[in-house]
């Protein structure tokens, strides 16, 4: 894929939400491989700072970016824009320390770069593919990242507040979903941390405006809720735009819970770091599949990566327990992989303060695997569904903990008239963990069972 800029310059102004100043910005085009710069063109010197995470200067209620003393503030929703509608390379000036507010959404700055116009340069676009997935966990801040053919993002939020809740939603991100679901959701605040926030110096700039606030059982703003969802997904704007802080374009599936600016950029830093680890590929034009063929940490080659894997099952977060296999003889033997990280969602209850994965677990990522081996054994899969009939002499041998591979070996018994008899083994290193029998039954999907009503 070509980078690309804008064609013609273009500017927009208005407040700032946390100083209240006022601030104009324009968009101008940049020649290859520049990237995004801003550039404080009202100081003399008209100092230029990268979007880079390297320059984070703050991340309290937003992401601001700072050199050598000069600042600028609440990048995210216009960097947001950027990444959505697929800007390489741009000279962004300001006039001002903040990037205006517009209607606290991206929206505004979406306008202004089509106005601009887009065009395609030369050279290709650099990426950062993962081959390894990742996971980060601080203050109750989860993140898994998978690798992915695209970027996508699944966000999960949770408020006292009945207006907001519980919201949960995942979005591939492209130009379309980006207009249309995400570039629209305003940032949002609750009425009873208004005041703390104005006496933290923050929200100056901030109106019904700029801004939707939650009351007690009633929305401030005399505009309703642009969709339903329009919390979550603005939470997955504010990621995108501290996830281009990572200087390139991505492709992996970031799965979020309850995360905010500070716990963002301390992904990205993360995942810098994972992709100087091999954990990833960075480089220009990179085939959507060469991660497949991409060497990996582990010793074993990946037959099976996490998306074939989702195309088989149908499990997803939290509950699809293995990461990717790696060997498969079709009929008689598969290997899967599951990554064990304190991040996942049943440390939470499960001994707390001396984390161990339960023991059905065990057993349900050794199912998964030998469903994959079933449903890699017969044709039409896309129509049929793995039911486990029995389960026999299962043993427990010793503890998985975070930090270890579990490493499932499952070899068919018998397989006739689409039920199969196989055993399973799980494996941390050569030590084995966990063993057992499993009878299971591929089923017509049209044929399932109803639920009772």
């Amino acid at each position: 894929m070509k980078q690309k800029t804008i064609t013609r310059p273009v500017s927009c102004s208005g407040i700032g939400l946390h100083t209240g100043e006022n601030s104009k910005i324009t968009f101008k085009p940049a020649p290859e491989n520049t990237g995004v710069i801003f550039e404080r063109v009202d100081i003399e010197s008209r100092p230029r700072i990268p979007a880079i995470v390297d320059y984070v200067d703050s991340v309290i209620r937003g992401t601001t970016i700072g050199k050598d003393g000069v600042r600028i503030h609440t990048v995210e929703h216009l960097l947001a824009a950027l990444a959505g509608t697929g800007i390489d390379n741009v000279i962004i000036e300001m006039e001002g320390n903040e990037i205006p507010a517009c209607d606290g959404s991206s929206n505004f700055f979406v306008k202004a770069i089509e106005e601009a116009g887009i065009k395609e340069q030369n050279a290709e676009r650099e990426e950062a593919v993962l081959t390894e997935p990742l996971s980060y966990e601080e203050n109750g801040v989860h993140f898994l990242v998978l690798p992915n053919d695209n970027l996508k993002i699944s966000f999960h939020i949770e408020y006292q507040n009945p207006l907001v809740g519980c919201q949960f939603e995942s979005i591939d991100i492209n130009v379309e979903n980006f207009r249309k679901l995400i570039a629209e959701a305003r940032t949002f605040a609750f009425l009873d941390e208004v005041e703390g926030l104005k006496k933290s110096g923050l929200i100056k700039g901030g109106s019904l405006e700029n801004a939707v606030v939650f009351g007690e059982g009633k929305i401030l703003n005399s505009d309703p809720l642009r969709s339903n969802k329009e919390p979550v997904r603005h939470k997955i704007l504010d990621l995108l735009g501290d996830i281009q802080l990572l200087g390139m374009p991505m492709r992996a599936h970031i799965i979020s819970f309850k995360s905010g600016h500070p716990s963002n950029i301390n992904l990205v830093r993360k995942i810098r770091k994972h992709l100087e680890n091999r954990g990833g590929l960075v480089g220009p034009g990179i085939p959507t599949r060469r991660r497949e063929a991409s060497p990996v940490v582990t010793p074993w080659q990946m037959v099976m990566g996490v998306n074939q894997i989702m195309d088989k099952m149908p499990h997803r977060y939290p509950f699809l327990m293995v990461d990717r296999i790696i060997e498969f003889e079709a009929e008689k033997r598969v290997v899967g992989i599951k990554n064990v990280s304190i991040n996942e969602y049943f440390f939470q209850g499960h001994f707390p303060g001396h984390p161990i994965m339960p023991g059905v677990l065990i057993v349900e990522a050794m199912g998964q695997t030998g469903g994959l081996l079933l449903m890699n054994s017969v044709p039409e899969t896309e129509n049929k569904v793995v039911y486990f009939m029995s389960l026999n002499k299962i043993k427990f041998r010793k503890p998985v903990f975070p930090g270890d591979q579990l490493r499932m070996v499952l070899e068919m018994i018998k397989f006739r008239h689409n039920i199969c008899k196989m055993k399973g083994r799980s494996y941390v290193g050569e030590d084995l963990v966990a063993e057992a029998e499993m009878t299971a039954m591929i089923v017509d999907r049209d044929r399932l069972p109803k639920q009772n009503t």
